[in-house]
């Protein structure tokens, strides 16, 4: 799998080049790549590492320092890996949904993964679900009504914005409400940002 270079867009290992005239479809689709690509790789990481300690037992330590990578990820990594088969990997669901439910029974990985899967649920969402479900079961399984009242040219931008990203509207909604109480910070307009802490 690889980013096509048509003579306009050049990868390299530090860095994409995107021509200034690159049309919004085109853009849109080598991300979508980009992200197919960087998931990817946390499978392949893992189950290379998985080979490694099966076959090479007496050099995997020593093939990892080649690496540099951290050690403590790869080992997430290869434990994931390990309680995923390829065959039960859903394609639709990113390496971090799986790992949020890696340490479950495998009926109860199958479970949410599928309500994932049916649900649309961002990794964020699927571990809040587990969260609410741990706390209150009953909770959990009776959603709540929100009515909002909105003007016809907010629907709208609302809807264009929901079929640009490929989710249906309230899809779009309860996934920008989502993104959004997971970074309650409050933005108050004509007030910068403050300053990121020192080490940040």
């Amino acid at each position: 799998m690889s980013i096509p270079a048509n003579g306009r867009t050049t990868t390299r290992r530090t860095g994409l080049s995107l021509p200034p005239d690159l049309p919004l479809s085109e853009w849109r689709h080598l991300g979508q790549q980009i992200h197919v690509i960087a998931d990817s790789s946390a499978w392949w990481l893992g189950d290379w590492l998985v080979f490694g300690q099966e076959h090479y037992p007496d050099r995997y330590r020593q093939a990892l320092k080649q690496t540099s990578l951290d050690y403590q990820t790869l080992r997430n990594y290869a434990w994931v890996a390990r309680k995923f088969e390829p065959g039960r990997r859903r394609g639709k669901l990113s390496f971090q949904h799986h790992a949020e439910v890696a340490a479950f029974p495998e009926p109860e990985q199958e479970e949410w993964l599928t309500r994932a899967e049916e649900g649309g649920w961002t990794r964020n969402a699927l571990r809040r679900q587990i969260r609410m479900r741990r706390q209150s079961p009953e909770a959990a399984q009776e959603p709540g009504v929100v009515q909002v009242n909105v003007v016809a040219e907010r629907r709208i931008r609302w809807e264009r914005a929901a079929e640009i990203a490929g989710l249906g509207l309230m899809d779009w909604i309860i996934q920008m409400l989502d993104e959004a109480a997971d970074d309650p910070v409050p933005h108050i307009p004509g007030r910068a940002a403050d300053p990121p802490a020192l080490g940040a």
